[in-house]
């Protein structure tokens, strides 16, 4: 599925996740987090910068790790992100919803 994200054609999957996480760059995190109400600031970008490295490293997320992360504490984690943190990061950092997630 094709949607059009800060002016560019990007592929996503039919829960609005990137396909490609190369098609991501901070202008398409920026509009996906305004489709969520959220409005980036410097802590969420330290969250999305620590999902993407981990992706990259093919390391499996879960809350409880990114509680552990020295980033940010869970409840913060929350207060970032308030629905569906992990979900909502992981698709504004363009990253594929981790499998911890329902």
């Amino acid at each position: 599925m094709e949607k059009v994200i800060a002016g560019r054609s990007i592929q996503v999957n039919e829960e609005g996740y990137l396909k490609d996480v190369n098609q991501w760059n901070k202008e398409v995190g920026t509009e996906l987090a305004k489709e969520a109400d959220i409005e980036l600031g410097h802590r969420h970008w330290d969250v999305i910068d620590y999902l993407q490295k981990e992706h990259k490293n093919e390391s499996p997320l879960s809350i409880r790790k990114i509680g552990k992360s020295d980033v940010v504490d869970i409840k913060e984690f929350y207060q970032l992100f308030p629905q569906g943190p992990l979900k909502t990061a992981s698709k504004i950092a363009g990253i594929p919803k981790p499998a911890s997630c329902i």
